[in-house]
């Protein structure tokens, strides 16, 4: 430490009262010891510090006033102080441990003072104390703000990386817009393959640029509606360039005193006729009443398979029945997949019946076949009817197993042929023109065997020639319609 020249007078001659007042002013507690490292007086500057045990020190070593760790800086201390004299040791800190628990944090220098007369002998080391207990609260209060930022800096992280995933991976398409210049901030990948363009087109571009002209008042509307409100309604509008069009709504949050619009685009394309048959018979509420409920309760449990599709055959519905006849496990496995995959003997059947569907508006008892997804087919019956949802045309069947049907009953309702021109075509879009050919073949046979029969007095024999069969090929024939008796039969045997 630099003095001036005469810095020997300028205090003048104090006595010992004086010094020890002088000591205890210049720091917040100073300990007086012998040349051996021993506390001969404390003096305090605080209350609280003599009341936190610093006067039972006295007449005990000073290393073993403080904690464990600081032992060898007090060492140090006195050895710095015991090798210069009349000069300053460098502040180190040490901790006393307290009565409470906590440590007494205390900052230290070290003076040896010896007498200019040298009669006393031995001289005395003054550890000048200074009290760091706020600065160690500061720098404690400083580290848990620290610790709580970085908390707060990684709770952030991990909503960031949170959200980010969502916004990349959600397949609804999502634009997020700046409120003021109302210019495409993020664009997810579902908006960019929505807009048909790559992000580095896609980010930085108005919005009103995404939309055909027409539409790009009203966009600005809602982004400035949404900005005053907070959330407005969706509006339809195309996108440029001939697109697709969609529904667009609107929200704003804030952030940073910033207002953002995040913009979802929604494909009117996926409202898709499944998803309005499905509110079909809902009020206008969204509860359903007791007739719907009955309705649907049906539609699940009966025991008919009931399908609906679209204008061009695809699976829009299906109950269990259906998806049960079809051997499959769920309805998600029929949904989308067009209805002759099983439905129809040839390629073509189900497009005759929904032909005949559209021009009539509903077919019944049309016979055909269908084909199980692991190769089981059964004979079905089908009645069918074309709906009007909204403003698309939704086509139902109601699909019936007739295989189970008894074998008399079958064989008797296919002797039951028509008797007439008229009766013959009702037969079209309902029955296969195969089946249609060979039942009017047997019903031709049928009639002329007879009328032969008639002309010859019932002389089978006769009739054969008038036909030009064989005897053979006409019992035969006989047998198959059901016309011989069986004391014919056994007298022809």
């Amino acid at each position: 430490m630099a003095r001036s020249k005469d810095a020997k007078n300028t205090l003048g001659e104090l006595d010992a009262k004086a010094v020890t007042r002088l000591v205890g002013a210049a720091s917040d507690i100073a300990l007086v010891l012998d040349d051996e490292g021993t506390i001969i007086e404390v003096m305090t500057q605080r209350d609280e510090l003599g009341a936190r045990g610093a006067r039972e020190w006295l007449g005990r070593p000073w290393v073993q006033t403080v904690t464990i760790e600081s032992r060898q800086k007090v060492e140090a201390l006195l050895r710095e102080a015991q090798a210069a004299v009349d000069a300053a040791g460098r502040w180190r800190q040490v901790n006393h441990p307290g009565q409470d628990g906590d440590d007494l944090p205390l900052l230290y220098s070290t003076l040896r003072v010896v007498p200019d007369d040298g009669r006393s002998g031995k001289g005395r080391i003054v550890a000048f104390g200074r009290d760091l207990r706020d600065s160690v609260a500061l720098q404690r209060r400083l580290i848990e703000s620290q610790q709580a930022m970085e908390r707060d800096y990684w709770r952030y992280r991990e909503a960031e990386t949170r959200y980010r995933h969502l916004f990349e991976t959600t397949a609804e398409a999502v634009l997020i817009v700046d409120g003021s210049t109302q210019k495409v901030l993020e664009a997810n990948p579902a908006a960019r393959t929505l807009c048909g363009t790559r992000r580095a087109r896609l980010v930085g571009a108005p919005l009103s640029t995404l939309f055909e002209p027409l539409h790009a008042e009203r966009l600005q509307n809602l982004v400035a509606a949404a900005r005053t409100v907070g959330r407005q309604d969706a509006l339809r509008a195309q996108l440029a360039g001939a697109g697709d069009e969609v529904s667009v709504s609107a929200s704003v949050f804030r952030q940073d005193d910033a207002a953002f619009v995040l913009v979802r685009l929604a494909p009117l394309r996926a409202e898709t006729p499944a998803v309005r048959l499905r509110s079909v018979g809902s009020s206008p509420q969204g509860a359903e009443t007791g007739a719907d409920a009955m309705l649907q309760a049906y539609l699940r449990n009966s025991p008919d398979g009931l399908v609906f599709c679209d204008a061009g055959g695809r699976v829009l519905m299906a109950n269990r029945a259906f998806v049960a006849l079809a051997q499959l496990s769920a309805e998600e496995q029929v949904r989308g997949q067009a209805l002759d995959r099983w439905i129809g003997r040839t390629g073509v059947e189900l497009g005759v019946l929904i032909a005949t569907l559209r021009q009539r508006g509903s077919v019944g008892l049309f016979v055909t076949m269908l084909r199980g997804e692991y190769g089981a087919s059964v004979e079905i019956e089908i009645s069918a009817a074309a709906l009007t949802v909204g403003e698309d045309t939704v086509l139902a069947f109601a699909v019936r197993d007739i295989e189970r049907r008894l074998k008399p009953e079958s064989k008797a309702a296919s002797l039951a042929m028509p008797r007439s021109a008229a009766e013959l075509t009702e037969l079209v879009g309902r029955t296969p023109l195969k089946s249609i050919v060979s039942e009017t073949t047997d019903l031709i046979e049928q009639l002329c065997i007879q009328t032969a029969l008639g002309m010859t007095g019932d002389n089978r024999a006769s009739a054969a020639l008038l036909l030009g069969l064989s005897r053979q090929s006409l019992y035969v024939k006989l047998r198959r319609y059901g016309m011989v008796s069986a004391g014919a039969e056994e007298e022809e045997s």
